[in-house]
């Protein structure tokens, strides 16, 4: 009787909490859904680097970068870093420069010769096997590699696994109903000392439809926390008059370290 009594308390305690999970995930699906089905194809992102609507980039290296630099590195040297959607983010000239190594990928062939031509770098262009259609941009000078693909075909095969990933304008970026798909990929970059760092907004979804999207912190604690570690080193103020005009009232920039647990 005694043993069934356990049983019991303990079928009560997981039914308990499949319950609270369940709930937390409607939580989730109630606040995302005013962008539940916002989609952007990626002719639309070469589009805006064609027509020169990057409000995205940032002409300096990233301040939430900067300031938690010594986080990511954890006194390594030598760190290979990814950035997905990387644009022409000067954030990878400034880690090469510092003797780590760079691989980017992004859909915009232009913004990759950009960053290459705006650094007065050289580079090689060769074709990727593995992705038919592909190109790997190579610099000359420094150790950095920038895929030219949709970022859904890159994969550990191709590029290797990596021990930090700095995320700023991708997750944000990418369709929200890719999300999952999205972690997955970038768990699967992961080494076993990565440190990611990655750079979510909060913001009312109601008065903007994205990009860049809304992702709440109980989202990145779905997406990542069953498999990683999770810390919110820095949350910031971030609203400008840029984001007054599109009609936002608040703007919070959240900076997270994702760190994959020790088995």
């Amino acid at each position: 009787m005694r043993g069934s009594g356990v049983l019991l308390k303990v079928l009560g305690l997981v039914l308990c909490q499949a319950a609270a999970s369940s709930r937390a995930q409607a939580n989730i699906t109630s606040m995302l859904a005013p962008q539940a089905n916002r989609v952007m194809v990626l002719g639309e992102w070469e589009e805006r680097w064609q027509e020169n609507r990057i409000g995205f980039h940032q002409p300096v290296v990233h301040k939430m970068l900067e300031s938690n630099i010594d986080k990511v590195l954890a006194g390594r040297t030598g760190v290979r870093f990814f950035f997905p959607l990387c644009g022409k983010a000067v954030d990878m000239k400034w880690l090469a420069d510092q003797g780590h190594s760079v691989v980017g990928v992004e859909i915009s062939e232009m913004a990759v010769k950009q960053f290459f031509e705006e650094n007065n770098m050289t580079y090689s262009e060769e074709p990727v096997p593995a992705i038919p259609g592909a190109k790997v941009f190579k610099s000359s000078e420094k150790n950095i590699s920038l895929y030219q693909c949709d970022l859904y075909n890159f994969s550990s095969s191709i590029g290797g696994q990596f021990g930090a990933i700095w995320d700023r304008g991708s997750l944000v970026a990418i369709n929200p109903k890719d999300r999952e798909k999205y972690a997955a990929l970038i768990i699967s970059l992961m080494a076993k000392d990565c440190r990611y760092l990655l750079d979510t907004l909060l913001y009312n979804p109601e008065l903007y439809p994205g990009p860049p999207f809304f992702v709440p912190d109980a989202q990145v604690q779905s997406l990542f926390g069953k498999s990683c570690d999770i810390e919110l080193l820095q949350s910031v103020d971030a609203l400008t008059d840029r984001h007054r005009g599109w009609g936002l009232d608040f703007l919070t920039e959240n900076v997270h370290l994702i760190t994959p647990k020790s088995v």
